[in-house]
């Protein structure tokens, strides 16, 4: 967010504001933490678990669920087979009846001896005989092994679909479990959101909350401040919230998101209150800040020095938001109006966002 248009009695108002600093030290100073409020550190640390249970519970449900899903397939592809099994059976069966049909018209139902005696070439009915007897074995034959066939495909469809069944009944627990752990997620973040804002209305920033952290980034990379995203307001877009042109990017993710250091630097502020909420301005080497804004809670203290990926805090929905998001700005100063467009900035060191 850019700052507020120009006011004639901006300059006075900024002596009289210089006078008051000048005797009485910021919050954001390296003393601020006396004016910090204690909170609960327990619901960010209970947010940040939460977080994660829920995207491993998601994690196993999609797994379970694609699981099924193969399982399902190959039911089917198993009891397809025994259809063309059982359609190979009659098929034999009913070649089998045309012989025996033809060989009772042309031997008159007469015992094979009788068919000799009047026959007038005795040699056509004995191969006639030899025809029938070795089609009836080869038929016989392949009824049994089709049957022996039949039986294992049987047995590999119930198997199946037992496995089918009882992968369903997993992935239906693992939905409730999912969707028990996100219920749970979804009140603790408009708690921790709810304690955000007393902290913005007292105009005191809690403690830091030390959380557990993600396996770090090599030392000189760059990363996004969350992992996970939809983009929404970009650098320079207008609207009605904001004094003249969006400042930063916006990344749209739910309340308690841990968010991340960009790289290395330095925290060089951590305020509550005004238009950006909860927020931290961090600098790195070669002269630029980043603003990580509407926060619902930190992770880390003015003067701290962090690294690539470091959780400095937890995205929320705190000062003028009109939804759960973090305001993301990259600038040339630790000041506001001194932005930059975050995108190309980053994709410059080897981060695209999109």
């Amino acid at each position: 967010m850019r700052s507020p248009r120009r006011h004639p009695l901006l300059v006075p108002a900024l002596l009289c504001a210089f006078a008051i600093l000048a005797v009485r030290p910021t919050d954001a100073a390296a003393d601020g933490a006396d004016r910090r409020k204690d909170g609960d550190p327990g619901l960010s640390a209970q947010v940040a678990r939460l977080y994660q249970d829920a995207a491993l519970a998601t994690q196993r449900y999609e797994a379970g669920r694609q699981e099924a899903v193969v399982q399902r397939a190959q039911a089917l592809r198993s009891e397809a087979l025994l259809d063309r099994e059982r359609r190979e059976i009659a098929v034999l069966h009913e070649e089998l009846g045309r012989i025996a049909r033809a060989q009772y018209r042309d031997g008159g139902g007469l015992p094979l001896t009788a068919q000799i005696i009047f026959a007038a070439d005795t040699s056509e009915l004995i191969e006639g005989q030899h025809v029938f007897s070795r089609t009836t074995v080869a038929v016989n034959n392949a009824v049994e092994k089709s049957r022996r066939a039949e039986a294992r495909l049987a047995a590999d469809e119930a198997r199946s679909a037992a496995a089918w069944q009882k992968l369903e009944r997993r992935s239906t627990e693992l939905a409730a479990l999912k969707n028990d752990i996100e219920q749970k997620l979804e009140e603790a973040r408009w708690q921790l959101q709810g304690q955000a804002d007393a902290s913005v209305a007292a105009g005191a920033c809690r403690g830091a909350v030390r959380l557990d952290q993600p396996q770090q980034a090599p030392a000189g990379a760059w990363v996004t401040p969350v992992e996970v995203y939809e983009l929404s307001a970009a650098f320079g877009s207008g609207g009605s919230r904001w004094a003249s042109r969006h400042t930063g990017q916006d990344f749209a993710v739910p309340i308690g998101t841990p968010v991340r250091a960009v790289g290395a630097g330095r925290v060089v502020r951590v305020s509550c209150g005004g238009p950006f909420g909860i927020e931290i301005v961090i600098e790195h080497p070669g002269g630029y800040y980043t603003q990580y804004a509407h926060l619902a809670a930190v992770g880390v203290d003015q003067g701290e020095s962090v690294v690539p990926g470091q959780v400095v805090g937890q995205s929320g929905t705190s000062g003028n938001s009109t939804g759960p998001h973090l305001h993301f700005e990259v600038r040339v100063t630790p000041e506001m109006g001194s932005a930059v467009d975050p995108v190309p900035w980053l994709a410059a060191r080897g981060v695209p966002v999109g």
